[in-house]
């Protein structure tokens, strides 16, 4: 075979999703750790609803094991995925807010 052929993707595949077994999880944290044959990610909910808290607890609900090619892949798809959605709706802002700042939204809201 080719150099040429081994490159094209096959013509005409489908590829069929099965969500017969699959299951649904919220999480609004999100850790991952690499070794040279996987990437985990690990996915929990931060209930730490109080701003200037000293200690916080993350309850991990899920991890996801993939190997560093799948994981790539994930890196793309979720790179185009926030692309087109700050695109649509904006630029999504992560940085923690100062304490300060929550300080000052929370007195303007009472």
């Amino acid at each position: 075979m080719s150099n040429e052929a081994m490159k094209k993707p096959e013509q005409g595949m489908q590829v069929k999703w099965d969500d017969s077994n699959m299951k649904s999880s919220y999480a609004n944290v999100c850790n991952a750790m690499s070794t040279r044959e996987e990437v985990v990610l690990m996915f929990g909910v931060n209930q730490a609803w109080h701003a200037g808290q000293k200690e916080v607890t993350v309850q991990l609900t899920d991890r996801i094991i993939l190997s560093p090619y799948a994981a790539k892949r994930l890196s793309l798809l979720l790179g185009n995925l926030v692309k087109q959605h700050e695109e649509r709706f904006g630029t999504i802002n992560i940085e923690a807010p100062r304490p300060t700042e929550v300080a000052q939204k929370s007195s303007l809201e009472n």
